[in-house]
């Protein structure tokens, strides 16, 4: 009899888990300003359910309403009014990268699950910080990017690892776009994106940061040795106070590494070259792979599969960490990206000094 019970007992305890995993996560949006906010807002095979938004622009929040068709009553003008009302699981943030510190010190501590969008912070001291509440508090804290989720990647870290181009000596990242002004795809970012408090940079913080948190998830989380920059502003009539052009070099024993992040590329730019010991790869989308693996050999052309679910998505990936379902994808997590944002800082602080700037 006892062993019937106890049968029953573990059913119920596999079943009530199972439930568990199953369950939607209550989450919450934190800020509608950052572009990439629709994405979460209009996924239509969601694993969430979004219990609020914290939006303290009420026509923005009443605009973002009527074009993605959620109710006004869960719009709350404080994180305190929204954990009070909702008590939500995780929250993704959309809001100025200097806030994402804030986000982290509210939430933290009640153990809610965070994800913010690229970069993590604006600078190194504001990471460090998030990083050990997020220790301290036992909490996920994950940075999405969107080339995470390409295939391509998945395909060409894949390729590297079995030794097909050899040992990295040279990769080149080049990201970016014609720049936020001149896209205006999103009105509301433009004044933080801009601003070299709130974005703690220009064309560098936002898109410098995809190529170093690629090149350190390839370098399995080794630290340059060095980084020297460039940074430019070409169009000082819209850009008056960050850089709308950087160029940025990272020195490792054995490789070296060129970040190029622009406001002024003629097209929306995310590609990738990564030259081995014998072979070299190009990415130049997310649906495509070029490889050549030595002197002799052609140049092959790959169309990686989309990576598998949840690793196709940053919303389904991140319930499913919350949920304890999926592991922490090594390019959201923060051993790389404390690294990367020692990176940023090294290359403003070389942009402005006109130094060579060595990690510790």
């Amino acid at each position: 009899m006892k062993r019937i019970i106890y049968i029953l007992l573990l059913c119920l305890a596999v079943l009530s888990a199972k439930a568990g995993q199953d369950t939607p996560v209550r989450l919450g949006i934190i800020g509608l300003t950052h572009s990439h906010v629709g994405g979460v807002l209009n996924d239509k095979n969601k694993p969430y359910v979004i219990a609020g938004i914290v939006e303290p622009d009420k026509q923005l929040a009443e605009r973002m309403s009527k074009r993605f068709g959620f109710s006004m009553e869960i719009v709350y003008s404080t994180m305190q009014e929204l954990y009070d009302q909702q008590h939500p699981e995780a929250v993704a943030c959309f809001n100025a990268t200097y806030y994402h510190q804030d986000v982290v010190r509210f939430f933290a501590p009640k153990k809610v699950h965070i994800m913010v969008e690229k970069p993590l912070a604006t600078n190194s001291r504001q990471a460090k910080e998030m990083a050990e509440l997020a220790f301290r508090h036992g909490i996920h804290l994950l940075t999405n990017y969107e080339t995470t989720w390409y295939g391509s990647h998945e395909a060409a870290a894949q390729l590297i690892r079995k030794g097909e181009i050899g040992e990295i000596r040279k990769a080149i990242f080049r990201d970016g776009h014609t720049g936020p002004v001149e896209r205006n795809t999103h009105p509301e970012m433009i004044p933080w994106i801009k601003d070299p408090v709130l974005n703690g940079g220009g064309a560098v913080m936002d898109f410098g940061c995809y190529g170093a948190n690629l090149m350190t998830w390839l370098m399995d989380n080794r630290k340059p040795l060095s980084v020297v920059s460039a940074f430019q502003t070409i169009k000082p009539d819209q850009y008056e106070e960050v850089e709308d052009q950087a160029t940025v070099i990272l020195t490792y024993p054995e490789a070296q590494c060129i970040l190029e992040a622009s406001w002024n590329w003629p097209v929306n730019m995310k590609t990738s070259e990564i030259y081995g010991k014998n072979g070299y790869i190009q990415i130049p989308d997310k649906e495509t792979l070029l490889i050549r693996t030595g002197e002799k050999s052609p140049v092959q052309q790959i169309n990686p599969v989309s990576r598998p679910a949840p690793y196709n998505n940053p919303f389904s990936y991140f319930c499913a960490v919350v949920r304890g379902s999926a592991e922490e994808d090594p390019q959201s997590s923060l051993q790389n990206n404390l690294i990367v944002m020692e990176i940023l800082d090294a290359a403003k602080e070389s942009a402005k000094t006109g130094k060579v700037i060595y990690l510790k």
